[in-house]
């Protein structure tokens, strides 16, 4: 298998996130039990064996299993399922004092503390030691999603001291319907994404555990990320790749080289090494109708209403992901400048060419327009 298919393989792999989050059943979350000890850790094996992980390589990613979503997960991600825990508004705004300390506990202590389970899902995947963005999922088995206040724990192992609550509020992916895409249905109509963000001190294998506060007790859902020692992604701080980006100039006004969204956004009238040191920029890479988790059309839509408000202050720029948009055809020089291997990512940089901000795969209204005015300042 060449290199090229490699990548594309891992790529299309990881865009399944959120047909893979498949966690327990609603029943499950009713329950009033304890978790037994041990308990962490049987969370973490059933997380890694259902869940995708967003990772540009496995040694910097989330060691969920990435594998194609099975037929069952398949069509549960393609229904509309009603929420199993439906409290969006206070899950947008959780409380520190409503969350356990974690002061002189491990994560197995604190995982005792829930009285029923849900699985989780990451959304992102590249770490390397410093501060980082984590987000995620919840749901259930039947791919239910779970919307209610969350905080995230994290330590070395299961008996070992956890540091937090990481405050991880929901972030909302709904659009107005003028924005909203053919490709934005979202797999078990997801809502909001869970996003925080903590720092982690070296490089190694971290345990992760949320804890959501509900109506009926505190749920628990556990994971592990990989931190690597260094990542070639560019990073906030970091100067830009001058790159020559699709435009309509350059594929002679084919705008179905330049985009699946359907229809096609307006994000494809200039070239990024045209502008960069010039003008702000937002480049987002993303595959709207080949990203089998549909998590593209989502954040694409977001990024395309945005540009109405943000358009001018900010050049908005959209790369697709494979060449000629045909996965055989391995992915696009852009992609490979960057170093990327997944998608969706965001990049916000400012007008002197440097990186402000960057989203790696799902992310929220919130969250991006936190990136662009990062470009802003």
């Amino acid at each position: 298998m060449s290199g090229n298919k490699l990548v594309t393989r891992k790529l299309r792999v990881v865009s399944t996130l959120y047909a893979l989050i498949v966690p327990v059943q609603p029943s499950e979350v009713k329950a009033s039990r304890p978790l037994h000890p041990g308990a962490l850790v049987a969370l973490i094996a059933a997380t890694i064996a259902i869940a995708g992980c967003g990772a540009s390589k496995p040694s910097s990613s989330s060691t969920a299993s990435a594998r194609a979503p099975s037929s069952a997960s398949s069509s549960t991600a393609a229904g509309a399922l009603p929420p199993a825990v439906s409290e969006l508004p206070t899950a947008e705004r959780p409380r520190a004092d409503r969350f356990p300390s974690a002061r002189g506990h491990t994560l197995q202590q604190l995982a005792s503390l829930a009285g029923s389970s849900a699985q989780f899902g990451a959304a992102t995947g590249s770490f390397t030691p410093g501060a980082r963005r984590l987000a995620f999922g919840l749901n259930t088995s039947s791919g239910a999603f779970v919307y209610a206040p969350t905080a995230v724990y994290l330590a070395k192992s299961p008996n070992s001291p956890a540091s937090g609550p990481f405050l991880a509020p929901a972030d909302p992916m709904t659009v107005t319907p003028a924005y909203r895409s053919q490709q934005n249905s979202g797999p078990g109509g997801v809502k909001a994404i869970y996003e925080t963000e903590f720092r982690v001190p070296a490089p190694g294998t971290y345990y992760i555990l949320a804890l959501t506060r509900t109506s009926r007790g505190l749920i628990g859902s556990a994971g592990e990320i990989a931190v690597a020692a260094s990542s070639p992604i560019p990073d906030v701080g970091a100067r830009s790749p001058a790159i020559a980006t699709d435009t309509l100039a350059s594929t002679h006004g084919d705008i179905k080289l330049l985009t699946t969204r359907l229809p096609p956004e307006n994000m494809h009238s200039v070239s990024l090494d045209a502008v960069l040191g010039k003008r702000p920029v937002a480049l987002l890479f993303s595959t709207p109708q080949l990203c089998t988790s549909r998590v593209c059309g989502p954040v694409t839509d977001i990024v395309a209403e945005l540009e109405h408000e943000y358009e001018n202050r900010i050049t908005f720029i959209h790369e697709e992901v494979y060449v000629n948009n045909q996965p055989s055809q391995g992915l696009r020089p852009q992609l490979k400048a960057f170093h990327l291997e997944t998608e969706p990512w965001l990049f916000t940089i400012n007008q002197q060419g440097m990186i402000t901000a960057r989203l790696e795969g799902a992310f929220g209204v919130h969250a991006a327009t936190q990136a662009l005015e990062a470009a802003l300042r």
